[in-house]
């Protein structure tokens, strides 16, 4: 059979580099990653190597030479999808100066506070510059400091030389896309948190004047703005050489992770959410107007579609609770997992969970989770909030234990539920559910008891990064648009409430909000 044209879908989290082979169609063909570690530094500080992001590309495109000789050459567009949030400083020749500044790395937080402090102030900063930022791009900058706002203020303040030879600021997506093409753009999507940017017209997203005067950053030190479906260009002869591939390969701007998250889990009709499950989870959908709920900290900003905005409701801590239960508490060798008769060989986690989970009742005997391992986005905004187990009792099991972890999850996503329906304005009553942890039936099944509305399961979830960076390149392209996506969209699974367990949750979300409400002050003062 013939093969249709591909796009290079490159997917940089956190964890590596990874790109897959995605038709028109959304079919991902091939898929191959290399880890890149993340460096953790004291005083809060978490840096990512820009020349390791680029070096594992040209691996992993090698790798999906080697697998997919055949796709390859059939690849006529290059299209990325990116962790956000990170911030590399680079020169008049495109190096860069420093690593990576991650979405991790909190240094700046005191830059931050320096820069936009006044009386009155709320987290640190001036009313008045909240109430600004608010109205021009929906949000405002992270009071941690996770964010290019703060770490360019850091840059500028605690490396001086470095922030006098920069000749731009780029976020990964942006990066990668200077390596790829040797040109200079920052993305819609990839410039918000730079908090410079009026996004009151979804249409015509470009900078403020006054915001970036207050930002403290010289505006000749930040890029030129495109749509996240823009051909920006063809890959360069260093780009072409590095990956093997032909010079005429178009590259599409792309976009953010949860930004193309949203296109490749197929929501891009109004109000059509999707819930997406890995280390964070959210809830997303795309709508016509910027609004802001500033009490839930619920956002809609610019997005990859054109004329809309993309609603994020951020849950801080989802599947990481799982990476913590399965390195801190069960390992492969574990007795509890063992019973699930799966090793490393055999499956996968979610395999060995998937046995366990239907053999506890839904409520987990009793036991109750909250999932807050390192604070909360939304519907609260408070970093200071932690996890724990509750009514723990001589019966309790580990099993139990295991099962009032993935309903703490989801109780904390029907939380976050009751504020995105009200962003809406209307009730979700289904959903897609994607990203790793929706690879565990169980899990899936217990989402849609304590949400109480149907979950359809994407296909193939781990790809879906990468298939949405695919679609918007494609879109780009000119091979498919956006209202194509929804009809091209694959799901394996419906899952349906259970009737009989929704008294059980019901009840238990009532016990989950008090404890909420009760113990926040405690850990004010315990993490403070």
């Amino acid at each position: 059979m013939a093969i249709g044209p591909q796009i290079l879908a490159i997917d940089l989290g956190t964890s590596g580099m990874k790109a897959a082979l995605v038709a028109a169609d959304g079919t991902v063909t091939g898929w191959a990653e290399r880890p890149v570690p993340l460096h953790v530094l004291p005083g809060g500080g978490a840096e990512q190597d820009p020349l390791a992001w680029w070096e594992a590309l040209g691996e992993v495109v090698a790798d999906l030479g080697r697998a997919y000789p055949d796709h390859v050459k059939a690849i006529t567009t290059v299209c990325s999808s990116t962790q956000g949030e990170g911030t590399v400083a680079v020169d008049a020749s495109g190096q860069p100066l420093t690593p990576c500044i991650s979405w991790l790395d909190m240094r700046g937080a005191a830059n931050l506070r320096r820069q936009f402090g006044g009386f009155p102030s709320y987290q640190g900063m001036s009313v008045r510059r909240i109430a600004r930022w608010l109205r021009l791009t929906g949000g405002m900058p992270s009071p941690t400091g996770k964010d290019p706002a703060a770490h360019m203020l850091f840059i500028r303040d605690e490396l001086p030389s470095v922030y006098a030879r920069t000749a731009t600021f780029l976020n990964v997506l942006d990066w990668i896309n200077l390596k790829l093409t040797g040109r200079t753009v920052a993305t819609v999507d990839s410039i918000l948190t730079s908090w410079v940017t009026d996004n009151r017209r979804a249409s015509r997203i470009d900078y403020s004047s006054a915001l970036v005067a207050d930002s403290g950053i010289d505006r000749d030190k930040l890029p030129p703005i495109v749509a996240c479906t823009d051909v920006i260009g063809t890959l360069s002869p260093a780009a072409a050489e590095h990956l093997g591939l032909p010079s005429s390969i178009q590259v599409v701007a792309g976009a953010i992770d949860n930004t193309a998250a949203a296109v490749g889990a197929g929501t891009t009709r109004d109000n059509e959410a999707h819930l997406y499950v890995g280390t964070s989870s959210w809830i997303a959908a795309h709508v016509r107007r910027k609004k802001t709920d500033v009490l839930s900290s619920i956002a809609s900003v610019p997005c990859a579609l054109p004329d809309r905005y993309l609603m994020t409701a951020l849950q801080a801590t989802a599947g990481v609770n799982l990476t913590w239960l399965r390195d801190k508490i069960v390992e492969y060798d574990d007795p509890i997992v063992s019973a699930g008769h799966v090793s490393r060989d055999e499956g996968t986690i979610f395999d060995a969970f998937d046995r366990i989970l239907p053999t506890v009742p839904a409520g987990a005997n009793g036991v109750l989770y909250t999932p807050w391992l390192y604070g909360e986005r939304a519907p609260v905004d408070d970093p200071n909030l932690r996890a724990g187990f509750f009514n723990i009792s001589l019966g309790t099991n580990r099993s139990d234990l295991l099962r009032a972890v993935f309903e703490g999850v989801a109780l904390n996503t029907r939380w976050l539920a009751a504020a995105v329906d009200r962003f809406l304005g209307s009730p979700v009553t289904s959903l897609v559910i994607t990203g790793g942890g929706a690879q565990s039936d169980a899990w899936c099944q217990i989402f849609a008891d304590v949400l109480g509305v149907e979950i359809r399961r994407d296909a193939n979830p781990v790809a879906v990064n990468a298939r949405g960076a695919g679609w918007i390149g494609a879109v780009g392209a000119g091979l498919i648009s956006f209202a194509d996506i929804p009809g091209l969209m694959r799901n394996d699974h419906v899952f349906t409430p259970t009737a009989a367990h929704r008294a059980t949750y019901d009840e238990i979300f009532g016990v989950y909000q008090d404890l909420h409400k009760r113990l926040a002050p405690i850990y004010r003062r315990l993490n403070a």
